[in-house]
């Protein structure tokens, strides 16, 4: 008797869901979980006090995020074990989504701190999930174009067109920290790819202009450039929040002052000592050398992420693997650079430590991600999966916007 055919699932095409036998980089996984556990810990030390004074428990703020930790994790488990390749089919209604919830934002977002960006009484931010969101799209979008990423109508209009309609739709909330890494990403990532550097060039002059625009033509970019400035020229008139954090950093020292006995903390001292702010609590109470184990992780945390890149078995896994991994390093940096006075205010979380469930949720979903490829990296790759792109091609030119884009930077091929 012959088989019959067996019925297969609608997607079954779309899904590869790989053995339960993980075999993914142990030093990227050590280094996520170092951090959601480090992170847990100063969360806690940073909210005891303040959810005190709101007349809840000591512990509620730490297990809001232990919740938000586990269904995050929950996630990233189960994103390791299915082949990335699945984002390519839903990239366009992820960012239509995407775009949606942004719009939706300005017309029905609730303003908190002067901006409108959240939705449901504040546990949803659209601007955490566009900033991965446009890392899987731009991952789908760039390698779809293969060899003709560098023609100027096909690739560097459009790439100009997707970043300024998610940025602007970010800036006009405005998030201008969010805005901005949205075009840092879209950057790096042409970069990445291979881009032109004329085309770069411009696209970082577009970028300068578009920096220079904010800051003189909107009321919020005018105050932080110019809370910069005084910053910079003299720390003791640096705005509040930045004062209180210099206080904290510096009342720490080399050793700090002991976990939970830092002051800046304290309620209606430092502005969100749990979330923006969780670094300067970090600095106060473990000193200068917990500092520079936070930078030691993150540097691990970058080197473990752009190694699986490196491994990817194409051109898109590079590319998602490396942008997810800088988009984060980005983030811890921004907010690190902040509250050292290194940069204009921000609204950056710093990833894996500050309390918050839209940014842990959608920074697990990215290491889900990130897992599945160095997962892929460990399966045989058959010659008819080798994209054409793996070749060396030295074919950029400018050649009236018809060159044809290098193969990528990541791996150097």
């Amino acid at each position: 008797m012959m088989n019959q055919p067996q019925p297969k699932f609608f997607f079954s095409n779309w899904f590869k869901f790989y053995p339960l036998k993980f075999k993914v980089d142990i030093g990227f996984v050590v280094i996520v979980i170092t951090l959601l556990l480090f992170g847990l810990l100063m969360v806690f030390s940073a909210s005891w006090n303040y959810t005190l004074m709101e007349g809840d428990t000591a512990g509620s703020q730490l297990l809001k995020q232990v919740q938000w930790v586990l269904i995050g994790t929950v996630l990233a488990v189960g994103l390791s074990r299915v082949d990335y390749h699945w984002v390519q089919h839903f990239a366009l209604p992820f960012i239509g989504i995407s775009l949606a919830l942004l719009i939706l934002v300005l017309a029905i977002g609730e303003t908190r701190y002067g901006s409108s960006r959240t939705l449901f009484s504040g546990s949803v931010q659209p601007s955490e999930l566009a900033k991965l969101v446009i890392v899987i799209y731009l991952s789908v979008w760039i390698n779809s174009k293969g060899n003709l990423l560098n023609n100027v109508k096909i690739g560097f209009i459009p790439l100009i067109i997707i970043l300024g309609l998610t940025g602007g739709l970010i800036i006009i909330e405005p998030d201008l920290s969010a805005g901005l890494t949205i075009f840092i990403l879209g950057g790096l990532l042409f970069f990445l790819a291979g881009g032109d550097f004329k085309q770069i060039t411009i696209m970082l002059l577009m970028s300068l202009l578009v920096g220079f625009l904010l800051i003189n033509l909107t009321t919020t970019g005018q105050d932080r450039w110019n809370q910069f400035q005084l910053t910079l020229y003299n720390p003791a008139k640096a705005h509040d929040h930045i004062r209180f954090s210099f206080m904290a950093i510096m009342r720490g020292g080399i050793f700090g002052v002991g976990l939970g006995n830092g002051q800046s903390k304290l309620y209606h001292i430092l502005p969100l000592p749990y979330t923006d702010s969780i670094f300067s609590v970090i600095a106060e109470e473990l000193g200068l050398l917990g500092v520079i184990l936070l930078i030691v992780l993150y540097s691990i945390f970058l080197w473990r992420g752009v190694h699986i890149a490196r491994k990817a078995p194409d051109r898109f896994g590079r590319l998602l693997a490396s942008g997810i991994t800088c988009w984060i390093t980005l983030e811890a940096l921004m907010n690190m650079a902040v509250l050292v006075g290194l940069m204009p205010f921000t609204g950056n979380a710093l990833p894996f430590i500050s309390a918050g469930g839209s940014h842990i949720t959608t920074t697990l979903i990215g290491i889900g991600l990130v897992l599945s490829v160095s997962q892929a990296s460990n399966e045989p790759k058959s010659e008819t999966e080798r994209s054409p792109l793996d070749a060396v091609v030295d074919l950029r030119r400018w050649n009236g916007g018809r060159g044809l884009s290098r193969t990528d930077r990541i791996t150097g091929a």
